[in-house]
């Protein structure tokens, strides 16, 4: 039975993490808790049994091994100026050979295996097949008939082979350890408040309901609702968030920020892998797992190189054996040479390095990619619209003017005053927002009395010794108070009005509007700024949309759309030949987000899972679709870096390896020269890749 909220893990490798038990996809152990695959890691990393430390070991054991062949060969001999013979010097030679065969070439020979067994030779396959072909010459050579063997070139070349890959490997780990890092957010232990007295307990074992301590400068070790005390709360790695966010009671925090200059009294919300931070490595997972185009594209032509190089080797034997004759020596070396500096492992890591490391550099900066192929298409976008109330706009409403009766006698600031009174308990977003812009003006609200409410309309109350009544317009006819208009603003045009009375008097009338965002005419600017059209779907009336549109700068707008005609308005836009991006909160804007080309729900905080979109932006924050585009020009650009070099690289190391420049020139690419040079050509792509991590998305 699967326990409910636990987060299963490879034992080896931490960025294989999974809802569910099972098997590793990548080695095949049993996926094992977190926390004890954590220290069972541990443990096994300490005895370098995982696959980076296996080939740094087999290299240093083999490496003497290694050195001695090469010092018995009697082409170094030559070249060095010194001799060594005794008796069975070829036998010493080639068991000697056998070891560094078998146990150098052992994890070559395993993954050469899996990639048949799949149907699909690549890399180690070729890596097996050159070796094995030095290694069967040899042994001809040594029992079969007299020559000169390959022992030292098959020796070195598995030696290089294993320095490539632990370099390799390591540089690859840098690359890709996003989950890694997330995992180490969550602290080991927790604070657990139980009959009255503090245990720590594993954070594993927290259940929904819990209470915990968390002491300034800790980090939460889970997701709770705060139920005592007042902290900031650094939320960066989470959310994206720059700055501390202050946090009270009722408030909602995530495991894995830190505590910063309060004690807080938390109770559980979250367990496992319904925890934002569970939902986060999840999307980074199938971030990395998912393919843009372009990887399908360099997987078919790595699996072609396979061909191509087996090829060559074969055409380079043939040729230097039997058409331009340079003897059975020089004809092996060259074929091994010309199969091993083909083998298509940078042009393998061209594409996943770049976006193991786009799907970390997003989630540092509070954009989870769900699929690549999404982010992919950000690049050529024509079009983005954005949904107006919570997006382009607050979704709050805030006070645009406020107009007073010059009959009554009543100021502005005693008009907000009156009018916050009454709404000081009100749940409603245009009370709120009266309450607000009352803090904002540091106008105390005073106490009420006989608070009376009028459902739909407003409602009425006794403040410092007077009768008021807030609300609608029906509230006062119902009231039987006339409303003097006189002197109305422009703002009403675009606003909701909210009626003040005081004393059966008509006081004045507050406006007020949904609140434009301060970073929402910067992000339309900064689109256009970059060759994209923008566009605005909203329910609102004509007048409302358009007083938006005029203060933002955007090209197009909807305005009356119904939910279930935004997704009508995105074929409209893509009937006419655009790639279009959806900008919605995610629930509302589910099937619109759908049908755009790109999908990016805005704002979606600590709950994560949003399903209909292709990226999910933990902000509400327009800037950061100008930073989702960034991110999708910045990966691309280093993506056909990465292809250029990978596919230049074998164009012209190829035919070297061959032996074309050696009639002319007497150029010849020795088996070892082409091991190393083929690792240092997927170092390169993955040093490449890594420069993606100083970008700037602003």
């Amino acid at each position: 039975m699967t326990k409910r909220g636990v987060l299963y893990t490879c034992p080896m490798d931490p960025d294989v993490i999974r809802d569910i038990p099972g098997k590793c996809p990548k080695c095949g152990m049993d996926l094992m808790p977190m926390g004890e695959a954590k220290k069972d890691r541990g443990h096994k990393m300490h005895h370098g049994k995982n696959a980076e430390q296996d080939f740094k070991q087999r290299f240093f054991i083999t490496l003497p091994f290694v050195l001695t062949v090469m010092a018995l060969s009697p082409n170094i001999q030559q070249w060095l100026g010194f001799r060594i013979v005794f008796s069975g010097e070829g036998l010493a030679v080639f068991l000697i050979g056998t070891f560094i065969y078998l146990y150098g070439g052992l994890p070559f020979f395993q993954a050469a295996n899996g990639e048949l067994s799949h149907k699909n030779p690549a890399m180690m396959t070729l890596v097996a097949f050159g070796i094995t072909v030095a290694f069967g010459f040899s042994i001809a050579t040594t029992f079969l008939f007299p020559g000169q063997s390959l022992y030292w070139e098959m020796s070195t070349l598995i030696s290089v082979f294993l320095l490539g890959h632990w370099l390799e490997m390591r540089a690859v780990r840098g690359a890709t350890g996003a989950l890694a890092e997330l995992v180490k957010l969550i602290p080991p232990s927790a604070h657990l408040m139980k009959n009255g007295t503090i245990v720590d307990v594993e954070t594993e074992k927290l259940g929904i309901g819990d209470q915990v301590i968390v002491k300034p400068g800790e980090k939460i070790p889970i997701d709770g609702i705060v139920e005592d005390g007042e902290s900031s709360v650094e939320e960066s790695m989470i959310t994206g968030e720059s700055r501390p966010v202050a946090k009270k009671a009722g408030d909602a925090v995530v495991g894995g920020s830190l505590n910063q200059d309060g004690s807080l009294v938390l109770r559980v919300s979250k367990t496992g892998a319904d925890t934002a931070l569970a939902q986060i490595m999840k999307l980074i997972r199938e971030a990395q797992n998912s393919k843009p185009k372009v990887q399908h594209a360099a997987d078919r032509a790595a699996s072609v190189l396979f061909y191509i190089a087996v090829a060559a080797g074969a055409c380079s034997f043939v040729f230097w054996y039997f058409v331009s004759p340079q003897g059975a020596i020089f004809a092996a070396t060259v074929a091994v040479a010309a199969v091993v500096v083909a083998c298509p492992h940078a042009l393998g890591l061209a594409i996943p390095t770049v976006t193991s490391i786009t799907s970390t550099l997003g989630a540092k900066n509070g954009i989870l990619i769900k699929d690549m192929k999404g982010l992919e298409i950000a690049r050529k976008l024509d079009y983005v619209v954005f949904d107006k109330t919570g997006t382009l706009t607050r979704g709050a409403f805030g006070v645009t003017a406020i107009i007073s009766n010059d009959e009554s006698r009543v100021s502005n600031d005693d008009i907000l005053k009156f009018a916050a009174s009454v709404d000081a308990l009100s749940e409603h977003s245009i009370g709120r927002g009266i309450v607000e812009e009352a803090k904002r003006r540091n106008i105390a609200v005073s106490s009420v009395k006989n608070f009376l409410s009028y459902p739909g309309k407003g409602a009425t109350a006794a403040v410092d010794g007077k009768n008021v009544a807030v609300g609608n317009r029906r509230l006062l006819e119902e009231l039987k108070i006339a409303i003097n208009e006189t002197g109305t603003p422009a703002e009403a045009q675009t606003s909701t009005p909210v009626y003040v009375a005081v004393d059966g008097a008509f006081a004045g009338v507050i406006f007020l509007a949904d609140i434009v965002r301060n970073e929402s005419k910067e992000a339309i600017r900064k689109l256009r700024a970059m060759g994209m059209k923008t566009a605005m779907l909203t329910g609102d009336t004509e007048d409302v949309a358009d007083a938006v549109v005029r203060e933002l700068g955007i090209d197009t707008v909807f305005a009356r759309v119904l939910p279930e005609d935004k997704v009508n308005k995105i074929k409209e836009l893509q009937s006419e030949g655009n790639i279009v991006a959806m900008v919605g909160d995610g629930v509302n804007d589910a099937p619109s987000l759908t049908q755009a080309h790109v999908g990016i729900a805005i704002g979606a905080g600590t709950d994560v899972a949003v399903e209909s979109a292709d990226i999910v932006l933990m902000k509400n924050n327009p800037l950061d679709v100008v930073k989702t585009v960034a991110l999708s020009r910045k990966t691309n650009r280093k993506m056909m870096q990465n292809l250029a070099w990978a596919t230049g690289y074998n164009v012209f190391a190829i035919p070297i390896a061959a032996g074309v420049l050696y009639p002319s020139l007497h150029v010849l690419l020795r088996p070892e020269w082409a091991a190393l040079l083929m690792s240092a050509s997927s170092v390169i792509v993955v040093m490449n890749a890594l420069l993606l991590r100083r970008q700037k998305l602003g």
